[in-house]
């Protein structure tokens, strides 16, 4: 049970990299033509388009990416929690 735990642990924080990367990239490569962007919005899309399509819209700024890292920092300290 605990190395499912941990592996759970690991995947929550490699996602919230993703979509801090996702983020910074997003300011640099408005196109999304970089095979690093498009891995980065495949691997997180399915995380921040449920969220995105929830929050009311606030023009040209996407808060979504910060509500998903939210949502996935509660998670990985409720299973830290359960860790202890």
């Amino acid at each position: 049970m605990e190395f499912i735990l941990n592996v759970l642990l690991m995947f929550l924080l490699i996602m919230q990299f993703a979509i801090v990367g996702r983020a910074i990239l997003s300011w640099f490569d408005r196109s999304q033509s970089n095979p690093v962007s498009q891995f980065l919005i495949q691997l997180t899309e399915p995380i921040v388009a449920p969220i995105r399509a929830i929050l009311p819209s606030m023009g040209m700024i996407d808060l979504s990416p910060l509500v998903a890292i939210l949502v996935l920092l509660v998670l990985r300290t409720m299973l830290m929690a359960a860790l202890m």
